[in-house]
């Protein structure tokens, strides 16, 4: 990666118990660039091989937590967009299948494939003003690969009206629904969020890598037919007139 800017940054808290993996794009909210993936699947996999990482904390630099995809610098590039859409994919699965807890610490937004990077962890937690959700279908985009997650964490009528509806909810409401498993106030986010995993990290490795691979075992994460799929699908679609034509409205310079 040398003369690329560095779009990932890892982060040791306790003793190297609890690293953290922070999304460093902040002019950018963070968006999910190719660039960016590449740098966090590499930085998350010597982690999630660790002996001495017990737990991981996924966060994002600046006032937003994931912006999703970027689909403002690929709007002329739509195959490039299947190809950015695989690598959403294969970083969600990384996130779900590494064999040790994972949080998500939701300072800002997470909104679209930021919203799906944060219901894979294991853990949410964010404040009650931040703006989560999936607002896909207003743009003509198909939330299809994020949606075997929502599904898993919610159940498939939540995730179904949660999908169809489009949108963004409040912390508050996100607590409500079951997205975020903690909810605290902002100034105590990133403390809460380092307690919490200085917990967790106190537990046996070795039954905390079993319980997460048989939990995963369970609700299908190992399935890795059904999550091509879904990537395909979300590709197919955002590849077509009615998102290409919506994103060029929504990202047309304004007067």
């Amino acid at each position: 990666m040398s003369g690329m800017p560095e779009l990932v940054r890892v982060i040791t808290h306790n003793q190297g118990a609890v690293a953290e993996l922070r999304l460093y794009r902040p002019d950018a909210r963070n968006a999910l660039s190719k660039d960016l993936l590449n740098q966090a699947r590499e930085a998350l996999a010597p982690l999630a091989a660790s002996d001495e990482v017990r737990v991981i904390v996924i966060s994002g630099e600046g006032r937003a937590f994931c912006a999703g995809m970027d689909l403002r610098a690929l709007l002329n590039q739509p195959a490039a967009m299947g190809e950015l859409l695989m690598l959403i994919s294969l970083l969600l699965r990384e996130i779900r299948r590494a064999p040790k807890p994972t949080i998500a610490c939701v300072q800002g937004a997470a909104v679209g494939g930021g919203c799906g990077l944060m219901s894979v962890c294991d853990f949410a937690f964010s404040h009650p003003d931040a703006r989560i959700g999936y607002p896909e279908v207003d743009l003509g985009v198909c939330p299809a690969v994020v949606a075997p997650w929502l599904v898993r964490k919610l159940g498939s009528g939540r995730a179904r009206q949660i999908l169809l509806a489009g949108g963004t909810m409040n912390g508050t409401r996100a607590h409500e629904v079951g997205l975020l498993t903690h909810l605290v106030p902002l100034a105590e986010l990133e403390p809460e969020t380092m307690s919490f995993a200085a917990g967790l990290a106190k537990g046996g490795p070795r039954a905390m890598a079993a319980t997460k691979n048989w939990l995963n075992e369970l609700d299908g994460s190992t399935h890795d037919d059904v999550l091509d799929k879904a990537a395909q699908i979300s590709a197919e679609i955002v590849q077509g007139e009615e998102a290409l034509t919506r994103l060029a409205k929504l990202f047309a310079p304004k007067d």
